[in-house]
């Protein structure tokens, strides 16, 4: 057996991959294909990506069985091993981040409606956030959510509650269009 010192510079070891590197690529790239399956069709055609690719991935997109799944979703990670990662790396990211801030602007419309339905201080908040408000249509339809929200659970019918989530979310688009231009374009296709 060699000592340290015997090794010389012939002995690069450290050039190539180890077959555990190679693996963990080769998952990444399964990975990676996985996403794409998760996009919508309007975003995979401008990636560019070679024929045999989107075919496969559009296929994938079809099989349910659970190892034709598998077998197609390696199928698409040994495809992907000629076409560079990156830029389809960051196309899932932006989709990911468009949806994320979708949730987060539903979220900040539910929010709203509760605190709209709770407390009249936050009606005068909303109103002055949001300059240019029909404030007697968000008046009428507070009034109808309420007067549902202290009705029977059996004899409500949800709709104000709904259309005054409707109204919030709609205000916000208005007033901050920038922040939802995801999920209109998401909505188109």
């Amino acid at each position: 057996m060699r000592t340290q010192e015997e090794f010389t510079d012939e002995d690069d070891f450290d050039d190539r991959p180890s077959k555990s590197q190679l693996k963990r690529e080769m998952h990444d790239l399964q990975a990676l294909g996985l996403d794409l399956m998760t996009l919508p069709a309007s975003r995979i055609a401008p990636l560019n990506l070679p024929e045999i690719l989107a075919d496969a991935i559009k296929e994938a997109k079809k099989i349910t069985a659970h190892e034709g799944r598998r077998r197609q979703i390696q199928y698409i990670g040994k495809l992907m091993r000629r076409v560079d990662p990156e830029p389809l790396r960051q196309a899932v990211a932006a989709y990911k981040l468009g949806h994320a801030k979708d949730s987060l602007a539903l979220h900040q419309s539910e929010a709203w409606r509760e605190r709209l339905l709770k407390d009249d201080a936050a009606l005068q908040e909303f109103i002055q956030d949001h300059n240019g408000i029909d404030v007697q249509q968000l008046r009428s339809l507070l009034r109808a959510a309420r007067k549902d929200a202290t009705a029977a659970p059996e004899q409500r019918s949800g709709r104000a509650y709904r259309d005054l989530f409707q109204f919030i979310k709609a205000e916000q688009l208005r007033v901050n269009p920038t922040e939802n231009a995801a999920e209109t374009d998401d909505a188109d296709e």
